[in-house]
């Protein structure tokens, strides 16, 4: 259970991570830049931590995966970004298939 907190954990920092990225201006800004290479780096921590009892190919799914969604969904709240159907059902897609990959079962 505790691994799969760790992979919410780099989840969770690399979206921070990533708002920076936008928020820092093109790094044109020390604060949002400097805390954007802390929260990447909490996120690589986290996700190492993962990997011990993960396997690869679902934790990186799950991680990359819904940081993507999450982020698409900031960027349109947060960041006023367009928003279409399109765009939605790209992140039904995307949330799909995490869960897809997470009802493989053991075999």
């Amino acid at each position: 259970m505790i691994y799969w907190i760790y992979l919410l954990i780099a989840i969770l920092t690399e979206v921070v991570g990533t708002t920076m990225m936008k928020v820092s201006q093109g790094l044109t800004r020390l604060i949002p830049s400097a805390t954007m290479f802390v929260m990447y780096a909490v996120s690589f921590i986290f996700m190492a931590f993962a990997l011990k009892k993960i396997e690869v190919s679902t934790a990186y799914a799950i991680w990359s995966g819904l940081g993507t969604a999450l982020i698409a969904l900031i960027g349109i709240v947060a960041f006023r970004e367009s928003f279409n159907m399109a765009k939605l059902f790209g992140i039904v897609l995307i949330i799909g298939g995490v869960v897809l990959l997470n009802l493989k079962g053991t075999g």
